[in-house]
């Protein structure tokens, strides 16, 4: 992979998003009704990446995953996964880049550090050189302050973030909703690029154009909740 400038997050109309978000509508990953999120917000949808629980669901995820990274150019020299949900994503995407020819060792971290054995709390590869966070996504950037807190203190350079979804939505904090999403605020506060492989344009896109009338019937409630909350 060679360096360009930080691909951010999927464009619309994207062909490989729309792939990736009827997938997650079809392994009952994206989910659709009324769900509450950490702002306490009430949103016609829910994405649970920890639903990608079997071989086959999580060897498509990687793909997709691998399928951004390699199509951004971004350059790193290794993978990181923050506990807990980054660990999976860090070793499935780490295979998968492998299998396409792009071979990167990854890392990840525990909880609690260990007091026996190797110790600390750093598992898997050593980590240096440029460092990719992935992560299913991004909340609060609470997880991304973390890793890259790990990152730095052990000698190396985060270089960016991938993650599955972009919820495209402002963040909130202590109940007031903020100018920003919390994607914006990695990218531009925490000055890194961000590759997403859908975002909510991406959904909106899906439910204009999908054959299922019980999935269309989502979209004016999705549409609203952009309109309330989108950035």
């Amino acid at each position: 992979m060679t360096a360009t400038s930080g691909s951010a997050s999927a464009p619309a109309l994207d062909g490989l998003a729309q792939d990736f978000v009827a997938f997650a509508v079809e392994a009952g990953v994206l989910r659709f009704g009324e769900f509450k999120t950490k702002a306490g917000r009430l949103s016609p949808y829910f994405f649970n990446a920890g639903l990608f629980d079997d071989g086959v669901k999580l060897g498509r995820l990687a793909h997709f995953y691998a399928q951004r990274l390699i199509a951004s150019g971004l350059d790193f020299d290794m993978i990181f996964g923050p506990a807990y949900k980054g660990i999976t994503l860090a070793a499935a995407v780490s295979i998968e880049l492998a299998r396409l020819g792009h071979n990167k060792p990854f890392a990840y971290n525990r909880k609690e550090a260990k007091d026996h054995g190797e110790g600390g709390t750093l598992v898997g590869a050593k980590v240096h050189g440029r460092v990719l966070i992935i992560d299913d996504v991004i909340s609060a950037g609470t997880s991304v302050r973390e890793s890259i807190a790990m990152i730095q203190a052990a000698g190396a350079t985060p270089c960016g973030v991938s993650i599955a979804l972009d919820r495209q939505e402002k963040a909130a904090e202590n109940g007031q909703d903020l100018p920003w999403s919390a994607v914006q605020y990695v990218r531009e506060q925490l000055q890194l690029p961000v590759i997403a492989i859908a975002g909510l344009a991406d959904l909106l896109q899906y439910l204009g154009s999908t054959s299922s009338a019980a999935v269309a019937a989502h979209a004016a409630a999705v549409h609203a909740y952009r309109d309330r909350y989108g950035v």
